[in-house]
């Protein structure tokens, strides 16, 4: 469902696209020409021309955060949120927020109620929930977390620090970051309670993927005290690979502050990390975090993509297979982002087609409000409208909101 131009004085300037949107925040801000944005962003006029008529598609966080400072809006002005909230695969999920954020307020507040159920029981549910987090079923997880927020609040602890860190997950791919700050906040404290450093880890892990893009900086300051603390107490083995998840995350963000030599330096250590520990198996590991070797692959994957190296993406994705990893979120991942490098870098767009498809499949909620995988397919419709759309880029194209229509 294509979203309605916006009215500027008498000129109708489409919003449906992150080109048209930059346009469109250029001439609300005094009508400021493309060579001023693009000296303000640290980029060329004719990039900022073509990503405005929507011949280029922007992929790099990096650049979207310095557009955003340019125009002095946040990223989230520029993405905006693609998708028809009546698809399926999103059905009952902006239902649930509010009363999520309420079940947030009240343990925030002190004010927790009594759990009706025994911990066992409790965590039954936790188990039942994380089994929809690891297919990427967030609306239904959404769903069933403001009860299970609320069992778990009146255990408090690991109970607490469980549920809180699945409600910051859920959030944060729903699009709802700020509670999923919130979220990840509660989790840590619970954690800090009872001294559950694996558990402590995992809640400022979450914390630091909530954040939002442009924080780049305060999610690696975030990682970086993480990691130092968690140092005193890697002998344990969950620490480790919490530890290790921290690093993968701090190295993103690195990337994403244009800091490549640093996010380097975390994706070593990562690897050092993932080298002695192995691949977790069918569980998962701790927290079904998933680290090891294979996850540290598709980690470097997502940073060679924000630095714009999509032949070394390619090239990454040849070394690893992803069927290994039991959450369905690293494997969209792992097809998103070769489905990006491919796109960019002068394949045939029958194999991008493929690898967004299989994304799709994989994980359909993620991929309906993946707003860099409709800036790329509404890239691939542009260029086939010279020949034709295909029939499996308009059915790609539909579950975007994206018009194929000529």
């Amino acid at each position: 469902m294509a979203q309605s131009p916006a009215w500027e004085g008498s000129v109708v300037v489409p919003t449906d696209t992150v080109g048209s949107r930059i346009r469109y925040w250029r001439i609300r801000r005094g009508g400021m020409n493309q060579t001023v944005l693009a000296g303000l962003a640290g980029l060329s006029q004719p990039y900022i021309s073509q990503v405005e008529s929507g011949h280029r598609s922007i992929d790099r966080r990096s650049t979207l955060i310095a557009i955003a400072a340019a125009l002095q809006v946040t990223v989230a002005d520029l993405l905006d949120q693609p998708g028809d909230p009546t698809d399926p695969a999103l059905l009952g999920a902006a239902d649930a927020v509010p009363a999520i954020w309420a079940a947030l307020l009240e343990i925030s507040d002190g004010d927790r109620r009594v759990s009706t159920m025994p911990s066992e029981q409790v965590t039954v549910g936790l188990r039942d929930s994380n089994q929809r987090r690891l297919a990427a079923d967030y609306p239904a997880m959404a769903r069933g977390l403001p009860a299970l927020l609320g069992e778990a609040a009146g255990h408090g602890g690991p109970i607490l620090a469980e549920a809180a860190y699945q409600a910051a997950t859920c959030l944060r791919h729903l699009g709802h970051r700020h509670l999923a700050v919130d979220a990840a906040r509660i989790a840590q404290a619970a954690a800090d309670d009872v001294d559950h450093h694996a558990w402590a880890g995992a809640a400022r892990f979450a914390y630091v993927q909530a954040l939002p893009v442009e924080a780049a900086g305060v999610a690696s300051g975030v990682a970086a005290r993480a990691l130092g603390d968690l140092q005193q107490q890697a002998a344990d083995p969950r620490v480790r690979q919490v530890l290790g998840q921290l690093h993968l995350a701090a190295a993103l963000r690195a990337a994403s502050d244009g800091h490549l030599a640093d996010a380097d330096g975390h994706l070593v250590e990562a690897e050092r990390e993932a080298a002695t520990l192995g691949d977790p198996g069918s569980g998962g590991g701790f927290n079904t975090m998933c680290f090891g070797p294979t996850n540290v692959v598709l980690w470097r994957m997502a940073v060679a993509a924000e630095a714009g190296e999509y032949g070394r993406v390619i090239e990454l994705s040849r070394t690893v297979s992803v069927d290994v990893l039991p959450i369905a979120n690293r494997r969209q991942a792992y097809w998103m982002d070769l489905g990006r490098a491919l796109a960019h870098s002068g394949r045939t767009d029958t194999q991008a087609l493929a690898a967004f498809s299989r994304a799709d499949q994989i994980a359909p909620s993620l991929f309906v409000l993946n707003p860099l995988a409709r800036e790329a397919v509404a890239a691939m419709v542009r260029r086939a409208r010279r020949r034709a759309v295909s029939k499996e880029l308009r059915t790609l194209a539909r579950r975007l909101s994206i018009s194929t229509d000529v």
